[in-house]
């Protein structure tokens, strides 16, 4: 029976260590759509009230650029938000999409708090939104930074 050579063996086992650091370092993912639906949730249950920022953020309907905006959402687990999402003031004035934001956002971080999260530090930068085909949308991403936000 061969053994393996001693470089060979240092190689997986640093392969298998980095793996493993990787993994544990990973941000959480952002809540997707197959979070439970629940309804308000006062312990901070990130993935009810996502549901309930997409039913508080449902009409993104606008005349005109200056009815959309931005707001962070989520937390990165050494500060700042996740990602970014299109909000529309024509029919909104946006206090409950704001509201539950900021309440996911501490539910987000009191998740990376109770799992030892890590993060990269990135910074996640507004990319703005516009008024297109009469809906808000996220402006797209500056090539210049590559690091901005990754939505659905």
């Amino acid at each position: 029976m061969r053994h393996l050579p001693h470089t060979l063996r240092l190689a997986a086992a640093s392969l298998l260590l980095l793996t493993a650091c990787a993994g544990a370092q990973q941000s959480p993912p952002a809540p997707t759509d197959t979070a439970p639906a629940t309804a308000t949730d006062p312990a901070g249950n990130a993935g009810a009230l996502w549901q309930q920022i997409k039913q508080a953020n449902a009409d993104q309907s606008c005349d005109n650029s200056s009815q959309c905006h931005t707001i962070g959402i989520g937390a990165k687990a050494c500060g700042g938000p996740e990602n970014y999402l299109a909000w529309s003031s024509k029919n909104n004035d946006g206090a409950k999409l704001k509201s539950l934001v900021e309440l996911h956002s501490a539910a987000r971080r009191a998740d990376d708090k109770r799992q030892h999260m890590m993060s990269t530090c990135s910074v996640v930068s507004d990319p703005g939104a516009t008024c297109r085909a009469g809906v808000c949308v996220l402006n797209a991403r500056n090539p210049a930074n590559p690091g901005g936000p990754n939505l659905q």
